[in-house]
């Protein structure tokens, strides 16, 4: 019996290093090999995203088809994604299998929880360099761009503390999409650089009710005259734009101060009156405005395609749709002469094999996607802006974005006037901290928002009672106080996905089960020898 125990215990210590990290493989560091084995045929998986928007898909699968062209020994597997958020628990779940896909689309924050595995994602700098495969390479068999011609704001926004672990693929922000038409019937005249103060003002000005019950500026019996989708950014930008604590590069917490609690205060006091609401609350912002039921609806410059009279993606029956000008303006600003915006955007980060080769192929591929072809054709399909400034200062674009308004498809204008605010604005453009728990950070940063929303809807009370809750369960939800911060950064894990978590277990039990049967088997054996 003690034998038997004896061995479970041993089965169980031998367990615990299985549980205690996300990937137990050990990988080699990457090096550049000197040439690419041509005699050799390398099969290689890329992990996309978009939303069921069959242009981009067929953009890939024509990116696909002319790079394997040009390199006949490479085939590239493409798994298509509706979800980022997707995409990252199930790499999340490969790294524990070691089968995570050679290139992603991903974002720096989810970069940086992927790298709690050693030498998981590939380090880029070498690469950029390399005289005959990186950037305008003297071995590449397409007129890709020098590192030069990457925007260097993007190219800056994929680096992890000073090392690049991504490539910047498309970039986009985030607009205010105005009902100009609404706004003028009130009286009101649109500044060239939106204010909060405006937006308040004027969304309060539109409540007004008339003796039926309608509101008078739509005749309706909806209006939400101000809808933000995104609420991490909105606090996010919010406290960039007042200078207040968010985070800093090592990964220590300063969401929780004064200022923060200020602005929820405010918007507090607009959704009591039911002139504020969120994409999460009340559904999409496009929507509302299309229906003439908002005003203001904050979006990423991505999502034009959706928004306005004569959008091509309208989402709503003609029915309900109300004409009007739409105007395209940046986030509202607590300083206009100084505008602050939020950069983002999909990159590509390419993951760690055994074979350098493979790791190669891959580089290859990714950077075949920021050739001039693969670039304006996938900005052309929303309100995207080109990563490069090759693509950028060509012809063809050029072309592309001086004929807008042509038509309601291609050449619409909402959708243009999206992208050139982004490219005028890429000065004005931040991103936060990227650390391996700023994914989390930035969840808690929208949950405090959609918290607050939500109380006052219900009529709770929001005073410093509320708050220091507020502060405190956020805190402990998102386990932002289990972040520990060195001098090299963060090095605490984080929560796990769901999906890593259930794989864990099960491998955890599949293990606890096979020493049980191997332990019983083994004595059994040895009292049959008896």
């Amino acid at each position: 019996m003690k034998k038997r125990i004896a061995c479970i215990l041993l089965c169980l210590v031998m367990l615990l290093p299985l549980c205690a990290c996300h990937g137990a493989a050990k990988r080699i560091a990457f090096a550049v090999p000197e040439s690419f084995d041509t005699s050799r045929d390398f099969e290689i998986t890329f992990w996309a995203k978009n939303d069921t928007n069959k242009v981009q898909t067929a953009i890939y699968q024509k990116a696909i088809a002319d790079f394997e062209a040009l390199y006949p020994n490479v085939t590239v597997n493409m798994r298509l994604y509706t979800d980022y958020g997707k995409i990252y628990n199930d790499v999340i779940t490969n790294i524990a299998t070691d089968t995570t896909p050679n290139v992603c689309i991903t974002y720096p924050d989810h970069i940086a929880t992927y790298m709690t595995g050693a030498d998981v994602v590939v380090p880029l700098d070498d690469l950029f360099a390399d005289a005959n495969f990186g950037f305008g390479g003297s071995e590449l068999r397409y007129d890709g761009p020098t590192q030069d011609e990457v925007i260097p704001e993007f190219l800056a926004e994929c680096k992890i503390g000073d090392v690049s672990y991504a490539i910047p693929y498309m970039r986009s922000t985030e607009a205010c999409y105005v009902n100009k038409t609404f706004v003028e019937k009130l009286g009101y005249t649109l500044p060239e650089m939106l204010t909060w103060d405006f937006v308040w003002e004027v969304s309060e000005a539109a409540m007004a009710k008339d003796a039926n019950g309608n509101f008078k500026l739509n005749g309706q019996k909806v209006m939400i005259p101000f809808i933000y989708k995104s609420t991490d950014n909105m606090m996010i930008q919010m406290l960039r734009q007042k200078d207040a604590g968010y985070s800093t590069a090592a990964g220590e917490i300063e969401i929780f101060n004064d200022t923060t609690k200020e602005l929820l205060y405010t918007i507090a006091d607009h959704v009591k009156n039911g002139a504020f609401s969120t994409f999460k609350i009340s559904s999409y912002p496009a929507n509302f405005l299309n229906a003439g039921q908002c005003l203001f609806a904050v979006d990423s410059t991505a999502g034009a395609t959706w928004i306005g009279s004569e959008a091509p993606l309208l989402d709503i029956s003609a029915d309900k749709l109300v004409q009007f000008e739409t105007a395209v303006l940046p986030i509202p600003q607590f300083d206009p002469e100084n505008p602050v915006m939020i950069s983002q955007g999909p990159s590509l980060c390419i993951f760690n094999k055994e074979d350098p080769q493979v790791v190669l192929a891959s580089w290859l591929f990714a950077q075949y996607l920021l050739t001039n072809d693969v670039q304006i054709a996938y900005a052309e399909t929303e309100g995207y802006a080109p990563v490069t400034a090759k693509a950028q200062q060509s012809d063809d674009y050029q072309d592309y974005l001086s004929r807008a308004g042509e038509d309601n498809d291609e050449h619409y204008a909402v959708k243009i006037a999206a992208t050139k605010l982004l490219m005028e604005n890429t000065g004005n453009t931040f991103t936060t901290p990227v650390f391996n728990g700023s994914t989390s950070l930035r969840d808690a940063a929208g949950q405090m928002i959609e918290e607050v929303t939500k109380s006052v809807r219900r009529k709770q009370t929001v005073d410093e009672t509320y708050m220091d809750k507020l502060f405190s369960d956020v805190n402990s939800l998102y386990r932002l106080d289990q972040i520990s911060v060195s001098s090299d950064g963060p090095r605490d894990l984080g929560p796990l996905p769901q999906t890593a978590v259930l794989l864990l277990g099960a491998l955890a039990v599949a293990w606890v089960l096979i020493g049980l049967f191997a332990g019983v088997t083994a004595i059994r054996n040895r009292k049959a020898k008896k």
